[in-house]
Formats: structure tokens, C-alpha cells, sequence
């Protein structure tokens, strides 16, 4: 019975996100949407790759630990500016389990172009465990796709999420297909690494500009043309170009009309040193003729010269100018994706426990950051709350073991001191019998 009235709010939850959406899309088209509701795993194919070797993960429906929902039902009442108003949200995704393990699941939606529309790619991510070394990126695919087989090596148009590995890998993946061929974004791009859930999205437009946002705040923007090799540069320097003779580059100059001062080379660069003695015992038949110690002139200047002065026909640095490049071929489809059809979750993972939840694919940047604000803005301070929570246990359940380690330690001091002082009593007791055997011996 409470599982069927369970089956009833989920159902009326998907109802009240459903008529949401068609509020929030007042334009645009949304294809592919996926909050992990009841039914998710109709829509999605779990891959039999590397079953057979015993190292396939599986995927555990669960809002993880840090969710603001005790319960992990997937429903949370949060209280909107009028407090009579409660929104439900749905809090659970799907999450990796099992460690060491190659995680590969997808789903398929109908085919469609990004050509002459704004491509929008976004869904949250939480590394609730310390993942040591693994990803949490998602892939889309187009053409057909064998979603049992669905593997590494199965093809994709786009790639994008992190990756952490160790201390020194904590990369954001941005890597898109052209003509047959996988092209990673040029850009160092970093993720977050904390435990909490944050939200990855990537906006395409047609005029192959960009724009990358974590948690709905811009991280990165470009164009495909500069931030990606897949196309040669529209400009390159052009080597055969030589500075012309007269350039003058010199930023400053001697001043012609300043005339060194009469006499001025004349001066010595030392002096004899007026506080040097002759000494008494100095004889000049036999040390010759006394002279006194040399030290440098206050009044010397050194070589004299002309003061620096702005050069009046100064042009600046001279710089090898840009020309167009001739290996240059325009591609105004550049940004167009082969038809995309698929999207999937591929990853290998040292430590499992990534939760993956609110995936879109849509072609409205407006109607994504709406969701975003709807699901992580609305749940974020009390996944906080409850994270922080649950670090303070964490942390007293460590003190708490640590103080038995230490008692446990210093009980077992104690009883080994005791053991100690035995066998003192001990031989102390039959030392002097011994000494009486001896002495009669």
C-alpha cells in the first residue's frame, strides 16, 4: 500500500515537472529530458560490456547521502517565498557502484540536428566518494548504436565532464567530433572536486561560439574556430614579412643638443689620498720615494654622456604581421554534429559512488539555466546542510574510535606492566633459593 501511494505522488511529481517545463519553454524544443523519475530504467539500456570479464559496474537509483532527503524517497518539500507554497522536487539520479569498475549505460530519443540551432548539453554530477581516479562525463552518439554493446570504444559526437585523477588531473572535458575525428578543447579547463552536486553546462550556437557554465555561472567562452585544431588558424603570421629599414624602434634617444661640459675629461678618475702619511720610519735611500695610497675622486663622474630623451620618430615594437592564411577553408557548418540519437554514461571508475541526475538536451541556454535553478538552486543548502552534518558525524565517529584506540593502547600498557611486575615478584622470590643452591653447591 505505501509503496503504490509512493507510485502516486511520483507519478503526480512527474505531472507538476512536466508542466513546468511547458511553462519555463516558452520557445525552443527540449530533446531529451531525464530526471531519473519512477520508469527511468524503460528509457535506459544498461550495456553488457566487460560482464563477462567480472569487471562491469551497475547503477544504484538513489538521491546518495548528501540529498536533504533522509529518506532517499526522492521527494523533498521546499518552501518558496509564499510560505503556504511547497515545491516537490525530485532529488534522485542514478549512481555508480561497486569500485574498480567500467560503468556504461544509455538511452535513445529521436534523431535530430543542430544545424541552424543553439545546442544545449547539461546535467549535474556528485563525487560523493573519494573518486581517487575516474570520470563523470557524458557522451552523445549519433547514427545507430548497439546499446548492449555500448562500450569505450563505440563512437560519439561530443564528450563532456570531468575527470579526476590523483591530485594533479582535475580536467573538464570538452571534446567534439568533426569529419570522423575526436577534438579535445585546446583550453585547460577545470572541474570541481568537492562532494557536493554541481551542474555542467555547454551551449553551442551556430556561429560556432561557445559558452561553458557550472552551476549557471559562465566558466569559459570562445569559438570553435580559435579553441579547437580542427580547422588551420584564418590568420598566420607570415614569416617572409622583415622590419622595414627605416622602422625605428628605439623608444628613446641621446639628446643632440647636450654638450659635455668643458674640462669635464680631465678629471681624474682617483686621487691620492689626502689622509695618507708618509711614515716615520719610511727612508727614501732604501724604499724609495714615498707616495701616498690612490682612492677613488668624489668629483669623478665616469664616461660622460648625452641624456636619454623620447624619440620623436619612435613606431613602436615592430611586430611580424598577420596575413590571411592560404590553407584557410571556411566551414560555416563547423559547429553542425552529425544527427544526434543517443546519449550514454561511459566511465571507469577506482571508486564508485558518482550520482548523475537532471540531464537535458534542449535548444533554449534560457530554459536550461530555469532548470537549474529549479533543481540544484532549489535543493543546494540543504544537500550543504545535510553534507556538513554529516561530516561533523563523520568526524566524531573518528574521534570516537580514535579515543578506544588510544584506551585500547593503554590498556594493553598497562596489562603488559603488570605482567612485568610478576615476573620481577617472581624471579625476586626464588633469586635467593637459587643463591642457597649455589652456596651448598
Amino acid at each position: 500500500m505505501g509503496s503504490s501511494r509512493r507510485r502516486g505522488q511520483h507519478r503526480l511529481l512527474g505531472g507538476l515537472l512536466a508542466l513546468s517545463s511547458l511553462l519555463l519553454l516558452a520557445s525552443g524544443e527540449v530533446f531529451f529530458e531525464e530526471r531519473f523519475e519512477d520508469g527511468w530504467e524503460t528509457r535506459w539500456v544498461r550495456s553488457d560490456w566487460k560482464r563477462s570479464e567480472g569487471k562491469a559496474g551497475t547503477f544504484k537509483h538513489t538521491a546518495g547521502r548528501y540529498s536533504g532527503d533522509p529518506d532517499d524517497k526522492g521527494l523533498i518539500a521546499k518552501k518558496l517565498t509564499d510560505p503556504s507554497v511547497l515545491l516537490l522536487l525530485w532529488t534522485l539520479g542514478i549512481q555508480t557502484t561497486m569500485d574498480a569498475r567500467h560503468f556504461a549505460i544509455s538511452a535513445k530519443f529521436p534523431e535530430f540536428s543542430n544545424k541552424n540551432r543553439t545546442l544545449v548539453v547539461q546535467y549535474s554530477i556528485k563525487f560523493e566518494q573519494d573518486i581517487e581516479c575516474g570520470g563523470g562525463y557524458i557522451k552523445l552518439m549519433s547514427g545507430y548504436v548497439n546499446q548492449k554493446k555500448f562500450s569505450g570504444d563505440t563512437p560519439y559526437s561530443l564528450m563532456f565532464g570531468p575527470d579526476i585523477c590523483g591530485t594533479q588531473t582535475k580536467k573538464l572535458h570538452l571534446i567534439l567530433s568533426y569529419q570522423g575525428q575526436n577534438y579535445p578543447i585546446k583550453k585547460d579547463l577545470q572541474c570541481e572536486t568537492d562532494k557536493l552536486t554541481h551542474v555542467y553546462t555547454f551551449i553551442l550556437r551556430p556561429d560556432a561560439s561557445y559558452s561553458i557554465l557550472v552551476d549557471n555561472r559562465e566558466r569559459e567562452s570562445g569559438s570553435m574556430y580559435t579553441d579547437w585544431d580542427i580547422l588551420p588558424p584564418r590568420k598566420i603570421k607570415d614569416v617572409h614579412a622583415k622590419k622595414p629599414k627605416d622602422w625605428d624602434d628605439r623608444e628613446y634617444i641621446e639628446d643632440p643638443n647636450e654638450v659635455k661640459p668643458e674640462g669635464y675629461d680631465s678629471v681624474p678618475k682617483e686621487i691620492p689620498d689626502p689622509k695618507d702619511k708618509k711614515p716615520d720610519t719610511w727612508d727614501d735611500d732604501d724604499d724609495g720615494i714615498w707616495k701616498p695610497r690612490m682612492t677613488p675622486n668624489p668629483a669623478y663622474k665616469g664616461p660622460w654622456k648625452r641624456k636619454k630623451i623620447k624619440n620623436p620618430n619612435y613606431k613602436g615594437k615592430w611586430k611580424t604581421p598577420w596575413i590571411d592564411n592560404p590553407e584557410f577553408e571556411d566551414d560555416p557548418d563547423l559547429y553542425v554534429l552529425k544527427p544526434l540519437k543517443y546519449i550514454g554514461i561511459e566511465v571507469w571508475q577506482v571508486k564508485a559512488g558518482s550520482v548523475f541526475d537532471n540531464i537535458l538536451i534542449c535548444d533554449d541556454p534560457e530554459y536550461a539555466r530555469k532548470v537549474v535553478d529549479e533543481t540544484w538552486g532549489a535543493n543546494k543548502e540543504a544537500e550543504k546542510e545535510a553534507f556538513e552534518e554529516a561530516e561533523k558525524e563523520r568526524k566524531a565517529r573518528e574521534d570516537r574510535e580514535a579515543q578506544r584506540a588510544r584506551e585500547e593502547g593503554e590498556r594493553r600498557r598497562r596489562e603488559r606492566g603488570d605482567r612485568d611486575r610478576g615476573r620481577d615478584r617472581y624471579k625476586r622470590r626464588y633469586r635467593d633459593h637459587w643463591d642457597d643452591y649455589h652456596d651448598e653447591l
